[in-house]
């Protein structure tokens, strides 16, 4: 008996320890969280308020909330105490500078000092899955909240917000996979779908609508270098490799870079590095659509044929919801702004939040001189009917494209996002049957066809490009000025579509 009661209080006092174990966790790990759901309906309520859901303006509680409910990963931008506006001359900065790296190291150390508490392994190397060499910016992982609190008070810092936290219900899943389909479409019809050219290369139909063909005769895109933020380029796709000068197409370069990390955290990084190989598809979709040979073969024909091309696997497809992809994208426009050779940088991804890390990436190429074109939003779940311009292309740095059809061009396509922030349209679906422009498909010399707000941008950039040939010596707000004075809404801008269509024939007189 004596010993029965022995066990009790034994089990008695390992219960006592467990809930005094739990409770300074919880305590440590700071307020009850946030449900996804009621998360969830608080961004959809901002985003259908004001346009944008910004992580800044939020509680630290929500913010921690998101932080543990994806994977705990911080971007936290920096500065030292005394600076100002940093987001403005992003450009300028020298993060390797002593006060900037004083900055950087002792948060560091504040963050490192403070996660011990809960987890005494923690080490500088452990919770920092990526490194930063231009923008003064740190990812780490975070899982006390005391850390957080600190952070968001701390002079030393511009924001604190997850990386990789997004809507996560099942239409927003599927959103995260849609566009990765990039079969050749059959049935294809001549002269309705479209155009054979010289030497033997099809003319997407919708071509005609912004006189590409009859910019033609006065560019081609030769000496400019766009740069394709996306999901990379497929190597079966001669096109943009081994055939990617063909024809009429001659004397460029295409790149393949990749900026998309495999893992999160650098500890769990056994398997195999990503490649720039295109996993989804539509990055080569948009490099078609934007640069694709006038060859010999029968294939599509891109819009600057001769323009020499980056494509950069910066995401595993279209929705930029996890903190790698986020790393991916940020990292792709710092390497795209720090080239002297880049001139326009087109991405036609985005996601429903804001992004800090990206914002900076952003301005630093802007500010760098780079014309930027990104998508203005496709829906493909929850979105449907209600969502205007998407993240990034909200930001006034960049030129956000959206498709129209071609019996309207005020009407957007089954899919396009519009809003007071787009700047560009592209005639980009048929009325009749929702037909979409050609681009290259995964392999072989039968073309794709792809739709959205995407085809939209590459189509944007491509004509850039013929501008910017034609004028080599521009810099690019005259680019710009050149599109947009020349395009169909000029001089009245409208409220949901911008400048409208492009022209790219009177852009190139």
């Amino acid at each position: 008996m004596k010993k029965y009661f022995l066990l009790l209080a034994v089990a008695g006092l390992v219960v006592s320890c467990k809930k005094t174990i739990e409770k300074n966790v919880e305590e440590a790990q700071g307020p009850e969280l946030f449900s996804e759901s009621k998360m969830d309906i608080e961004i959809r309520s901002q985003v259908r308020q004001t346009g944008e859901f910004n992580w800044n303006n939020q509680s630290i509680s929500f913010v921690w909330s998101a932080l543990l409910k994806s994977d705990e990963i911080l971007s936290v931008g920096y500065k030292p105490a005394g600076e100002r506006n940093v987001e403005d001359r992003l450009h300028l900065i020298d993060i390797n500078s002593a006060e900037w790296v004083a900055a950087k190291n002792t948060l560091i150390d504040m963050i490192v000092q403070e996660e011990k508490k809960l987890h005494s392994d923690v080490t500088k190397e452990s919770i920092i899955p990526w490194g930063e060499d231009v923008l003064p910016v740190i990812n780490i992982r975070v899982r006390s909240y005391k850390t957080l609190e600190l952070l968001r008070n701390s002079n030393l810092v511009r924001y604190a917000e997850p990386l990789g936290y997004e809507p996560r219900t099942d239409a927003q899943k599927i959103m995260s996979s849609s566009g990765c389909s990039n079969e050749p479409t059959f049935g294809l019809v001549q002269n309705v779908d479209y155009t054979v050219i010289a030497p033997q290369s099809k003319q997407s139909w919708n071509y005609a609508y912004h006189k590409i063909p009859n910019a033609w005769s006065k560019s081609t895109g030769a000496g400019v270098k766009v740069f394709i933020v996306d999901t990379g380029a497929e190597y079966d796709q001669e096109n943009l490799g081994s055939s990617f000068n063909q024809g009429q197409s001659s004397g460029r370069t295409i790149e393949k870079l990749v900026t998309l990390p495999r893992e999160t955290f650098l500890w769990i990084n056994t398997g195999p590095v990503e490649t720039p190989d295109d996993g989804c598809g539509h990055g080569t979709a948009m490099a078609g659509a934007c640069a694709a040979p006038r060859g010999t073969d029968g294939n599509s024909c891109g819009v600057a044929y001769n323009a020499s091309l980056v494509t950069c696997r910066a995401s595993s497809d279209v929705f930029i919801d996890e903190s790698r992809e986020a790393k991916g994208v940020s990292d792709a426009f710092t390497i795209a702004g720090g080239r002297t050779d880049v001139k326009i940088i087109s991405m036609s991804m985005g996601r429903i939040t804001s992004s800090s890390q990206i914002k900076d990436a952003i301005k630093y190429a802007y500010g760098k001189g780079k014309l930027i074109f990104c998508a203005a939003g496709t829906s493909f779940g929850w979105t449907a009917g209600w969502y205007g311009v998407i993240f990034p292309a909200t930001m006034a740095e960049v030129n956000a494209v959206t498709g129209v059809r071609d019996n309207s061009f005020t009407t957007t396509c089954t899919t396009c996002h519009d809003g007071s922030e787009t700047d560009f349209t592209i005639v980009m679906e048929k009325a009749s049957n929702e037909r979409h422009p050609l681009t290259l498909s995964m392999s072989g010399d039968i073309p794709a066809t792809v739709g959205g707000s995407s085809v939209a941008t590459a189509t944007a950039a491509g004509i850039a490009a013929l501008v910017w040939s034609k004028f080599p010596y521009y810099s690019r707000d005259q680019i710009l000025n050149k599109l947009i004075t020349t395009s169909a809404n000029y001089p009245s801008r409208n409220s949901r579509l911008g400048w409208g269509n492009l022209n790219a024939d009177a852009a190139t007189n």
